[in-house]
């Protein structure tokens, strides 16, 4: 298959050659963290967006599609460029962008709550037993103080959930497997076809499907919103979909999708964070003590020497 720019080809641990300095090794890994994190911030503030989406009365399923809505013509546009660029994609690879498309940012995202709370653990057990994957003792060590961090952070809402726990508690399971399986494959496969073009054919399969299933399930007149919800839809789509997705691919070409999915785990706790500055939620001692394990947890994966 014939490649596409440079600039959209994963760097590898097989690209570095023997000559590659240390140094240099550790450049490229901490470059990738910052964009995982970048990325998973991002990612995360969705959920304050959410939050203010609600107000004006919308539905979970709405606020999806309008977020996929607005997001499709960027995908769309890198997937139009990416699609004159490039060779046919082979017919297998087809079909795992699209079922990739409906697991990452369709179901997943259909179904979280506190998707990165999960994700981590399932994408490194996954990808020892799927890929055969060797997880170092320090990434074990990070992903426990990091889950430690987590549960504090958010022990107040465990505390005060409603009736439906189970209930919620399989949404949120159901959600993380779908995305560590997304994380997963797509490291696989980003190294064949691109970061751009895998990401852009991608969420145009999620967008497809987000807003197909609203155009199936409600009125066409739900379209007809307030002028702020299309605002923070817009906020939505550029700055909670279209970055960060781009900025995790471009961290799993460089660190794999193991270590950005542990590196995701930051994102809950800037949410926290956010929630406080802009929703102007109480922050508890406990959930600033939560918020310094994960970032203990993120120090000590930023000390690998290696990728």
């Amino acid at each position: 298959m014939t490649s596409s720019s440079n600039h959209d080809h994963p760097l590898d641990q097989s690209q570095i050659s023997p000559n590659t300095s240390l140094k240099t090794a550790r450049q490229i890994f901490l470059a990738g963290l910052v964009l995982a994190i970048a990325g998973a911030v991002l990612f995360s503030a969705k959920a304050i967006v959410v939050k203010l989406l609600y107000r004006h009365d919308i539905d979970a399923m709405s606020v999806l599609a309008f977020r996929m809505l607005f997001s499709l013509p960027f995908f769309g546009v890198i997937a139009f460029i990416k699609m004159r660029q490039s060779s046919s994609l082979l017919p297998s690879d087809r079909w795992r962008l699209i079922v990739l498309g409906l697991l990452g940012y369709y179901l997943s995202s259909y179904l979280d709550r506190l998707i990165l709370f999960l994700t981590p653990s399932f994408v490194m057990l996954l990808s020892v037993f799927l890929f055969k994957r060797k997880v170092d003792q320090r990434e074990w060590l990070a992903l426990l103080i990091c889950y430690s961090g987590t549960i504090l952070v958010f022990i107040h809402d465990i505390k005060t959930s409603g009736n439906h726990v189970l209930l919620g508690g399989a949404f949120v399971f159901a959600s993380a497997i779908f995305y560590a399986l997304y994380l997963l494959f797509s490291g696989e496969l980003v190294k064949r076809v691109g970061t751009s073009r895998l990401v852009s054919y991608v969420m145009c399969v999620s967008g497809v499907a987000a807003v197909g299933q609203f155009l199936l399930f409600r009125p066409w007149s739900n379209l007809i919103q307030p002028l702020p919800v299309y605002g923070l839809s817009l906020v939505n789509a550029i700055f909670c979909t279209v970055l960060p997705v781009f900025l995790t691919m471009m961290a799993i070409a460089r660190i794999g999708a193991g270590v950005s999915a542990l590196a995701g785990m930051v994102g809950p706790v800037s949410a926290l964070f956010l929630a406080a500055l802009i929703l102007g939620e109480p922050i508890t001692a406990i959930q600033l003590a939560g918020t310094a394990l994960v970032i203990v947890g993120m120090l000590l994966l930023s000390r690998k020497h290696h990728l």
